[in-house]
């Protein structure tokens, strides 16, 4: 477990140091849990997630977290209204079918929501689609054919998502090779990071 606090992604840290101390947070699509343990051995976090991938939940209980067997969609109608501080969808967005849904049952059951996603309008995306090819990046591995994401969105698209839904962006931070973007993120960023409230 030691590798996990040691080989932290920069996006992590950030996330971590921006949340309360013994907050209460749900990781949707919390793939193997690294970043729930992080925040249990950083910020006492009470921690749970949700996964679908049953490897991917065999990793978090080895590392002695709670998750729970279900789809984004379906899991997050089983708790009460106002259950965390802070819900977390970190590069499970673009896996999402029904965005409106989970982000307004999201604002049921907290009032801040943390999203990161990989940048579709990164600039090598930006070359490999004007060579006439699928973009394929490091924060973007798959082939076409075997694609778990159904969305591919910028920046600049979920920025304007927020506007028209009147959703408030309280922070954002945007990362390229694990260093923070500042200038220009929707064309340099690989990645962001965004805490969205009502």
């Amino acid at each position: 477990m030691t590798d996990i606090l040691t080989n932290i992604p920069a996006e992590y840290k950030k996330i971590a140091s921006t949340i309360e101390p013994n907050a209460k947070v749900l990781d949707l699509g919390c793939g193997d849990g690294s970043l729930m343990y992080y925040l249990v051995k950083t910020k006492n976090a009470n921690v749970q997630g949700i996964e679908l991938n049953n490897s991917l939940i065999y990793a978090c209980v080895e590392k002695g977290l709670t998750v729970f067997h279900s789809d984004i969609e379906g899991g997050i109608e089983a708790y009460p209204p106002k259950s965390f501080d802070y819900i977390i969808l970190h590069n499970s967005l673009q896996e999402v079918k029904r965005i409106d849904f989970v982000i307004e049952e999201c604002f049921k059951l907290t009032k801040t929501i943390i999203i990161g996603f990989p940048n579709f309008a990164y600039i090598t995306a930006r070359r490999d689609l004007l060579l006439g090819n699928s973009p394929v990046t490091k924060t973007l591995p798959y082939q076409w054919y075997n694609s778990p994401n159904l969305r591919f969105l910028s920046i600049k698209d979920f920025e304007t998502f927020c506007f028209e839904k009147k959703h408030k962006v309280v922070h954002k931070f945007f990362y390229r090779a694990g260093k923070e973007v500042r200038l220009f993120p929707n064309l340099f960023a690989q990645t962001a990071v965004l805490f969205i409230t009502r």
